[in-house]
């Protein structure tokens, strides 16, 4: 395979994870019967550019199809940090009734309800059906499709030319990453700025989390990587800010290089040093990674084999995709983890991709009081145990697995 940024052979590995289905393909009850789609889980770096990136097994309108089911309004702790975006946005840049914001990935309008409610024109861009209603539901209008560049032509000729545009964990679901990025160099307006939020490659490799690799993800993204195809698309990137969301995050601001350009500032060639420092552009960076999933997977299938030999009942919370990439590497199936609680309507009643473990409504917790809650989005824990506050009511604990087995 080449790589999907500058098209150079891929020749140095950053794992195998085996085969898995796609971890967001949550399993109806009238589909048990049938079999999955299992493809390879590995993941490439390009020694050209840098990208870390999934080898192509599935395409990405069977990954993001009707029945997708992330919706990102079921974490109080994304919406409070949309609504301080779209503050802190609209003070930086000025933006009122006569801005033109556009939202890619918008999603179930998480986000581009807080912009609707200070009165600016927005518009959403979603290909999955399920959470483009749910947009639409709350009054957001919302175009249903892919973005790049025909796309973004089309609504420059509808009046859509963008004072800003927000990509919240999009960049790295797109197969075609130059096509994508672009589409933004297409609709911004001279004057326009683009944000990107995505989780860094630095973080992923210090706290070796894993288990965010999947087919969903095509690409797990360093700034170094994001500038070069920034600049390789019309764009420039002028400023960047570290977030704690996702495990940790960037927010890369970027410009049009033919537009009216501000002063690149300071930040991102702090961040660029940070990374080149900590080795992004060298293969012995990289050689870690595997090594820690091993040891994170006998951790936890030693807990989970004991909690058993104990009497212990052991159950999950959040059917979120990291957690099924970690559970399918694992090997873990019901026996070892009963059931995984959601508060997602459209997760409960089906089954995890894969493990086949049953999705139920998180008032299973009360009603069967388990010993042990795995939090398998690990870096929604803060939230989680307050939300749950009740399970330590009954002696229960909490647990995670990475980056490595902890119990609370």
């Amino acid at each position: 395979m080449n790589c999907r940024g500058c098209a150079t052979p891929l020749a140095l590995p950053l794992i195998d994870l085996g085969t898995s289905p796609p971890s967001n393909a949550y399993v109806r009850a009238d589909q048990l019967e049938q079999a999955e789609q299992w493809v390879p889980l590995k993941v490439a770096v390009c020694q050209q550019c840098w990208l870390v990136q999934t080898e192509d097994y599935t395409s990405a309108d069977s990954l993001f199809d009707a029945e997708y089911a992330y919706f990102s309004s079921f974490s109080s702790t994304w919406l409070a940090h949309a609504e301080g975006y779209v503050t802190e946005m609209v003070e930086r840049f000025g933006l009122s009734a006569d801005s033109r914001v556009v939202e890619i990935a918008a999603n179930d309008g998480y986000l581009l309800q807080y912009v609707a409610g200070r009165g600016i024109p927005c518009l959403g861009v979603e290909p999955t059906r399920s959470t483009a209603q749910a947009a639409r539901d709350k009054g957001l209008e919302i175009r249903e499709l892919f973005f790049g560049r025909d796309t973004a032509s089309q609504l420059v000729t509808e009046g859509w030319s963008a004072d800003l545009m927000a990509a919240n964990n999009v960049l790295a679901h797109v197969p075609d990453i130059n096509d994508f990025l672009g589409g933004f160099a297409t609709l911004l307006k001279p004057t326009g700025v683009a944000t990107f939020e995505f989780p860094q490659l630095l973080t992923l490799m210090a706290g070796q989390q894993f288990d965010t690799l999947y087919h969903e993800h095509y690409s797990y993204l360093s700034l170094t990587a994001v500038q070069t195809l920034c600049a390789r698309n019309g764009l420039e990137v002028f400023d960047v800010s570290q977030l704690s969301t996702h495990g940790g995050s960037l927010r890369v601001f970027v410009q049009r290089l033919d537009g009216e350009r501000r002063d690149v500032q300071p930040t991102v060639q702090q961040q660029l040093q940070a990374e080149l420092t900590a080795g992004v552009k060298t293969p012995a960076y990289y050689a870690t990674l595997a090594p820690a999933a091993e040891r994170i997977k006998h951790e936890l299938l030693r807990f989970l084999l004991q909690a058993k030999a104990d009497g212990k009942r052991v159950v999950g919370y959040g059917a979120a995709a990291k957690g099924n990439t970690l559970l399918n590497y694992a090997g873990v199936k019901p026996d070892l983890l009963a059931w995984v609680a959601d508060a997602n309507p459209h997760k409960q009643g089906k089954y995890l991709p894969g493990s086949r473990i049953p999705i139920v409504s998180p008032a299973q917790i009360d009603l069967e009081k388990p010993d042990y809650v795995l939090v398998l989005p690990w870096n929604l824990l803060h939230e989680v145990s307050q939300q749950l506050a009740q399970v330590r009511e009954w002696d229960g604990r909490f647990v995670i697995a990475v980056p490595e087995l902890t119990v609370l």
